[in-house]
């Protein structure tokens, strides 16, 4: 899915049993937000993947995808990104934002342009910036101009 609209709120990462479901990564704030949106994908449509469960102190979310019945089926389906409409987000305060927004903007170390920002990851130790031109930069400690669509980074 491309569409600018949908925001990416996680990845089947491996099927869960052996009735056909699966287990998430979850990228949302709260793996329990899942009981609230209206996950959809490429694989399946909106209103086929139904929240089980969260697994307390993990970001991993246990679904059930209709159609999905075995532990084959399960398995075909890992990899599959999992998005939910930009709408369906809530409204955020001052000075918050969306990781998603932030796609495009230009990164700045020093008075410099590093790049510009592809995507975020986070392997456990905090958020990192990869950057459209490959490198990787952390997150910690970055001050974002919204208006300005520039991340100063450290």
């Amino acid at each position: 899915m491309t569409d600018a609209k949908q925001i990416l709120v996680g990845k089947i990462v491996a099927p869960q049993g052996i009735r056909g479901e699966v287990r998430v990564q979850s990228f949302a704030e709260k793996t329990m937000d899942f009981q609230k949106f209206n996950v959809r994908s490429n694989r399946f449509a909106d209103g086929d993947f139904k929240f089980v469960r969260a697994v307390p102190n993990a970001n991993v979310v246990i679904a059930k995808i209709r159609g999905v019945d075995d532990r084959n089926a399960a398995e075909a389906l890992r990899g599959t990104e999992l998005f939910i409409n930009r709408d369906a987000l809530p409204d955020l305060n001052t000075n918050e934002y969306y990781q998603a927004d932030l796609i495009g903007f230009a990164v700045v170390r020093d008075g410099v342009q590093i790049g510009n920002v592809d995507c975020f990851q986070n392997y456990g130790a905090g958020d990192i910036i990869e950057l459209d031109n490959g490198d990787m930069v952390s997150f910690v400690g970055a001050s974002v101009d919204m208006g300005g669509k520039v991340i100063v980074v450290r």
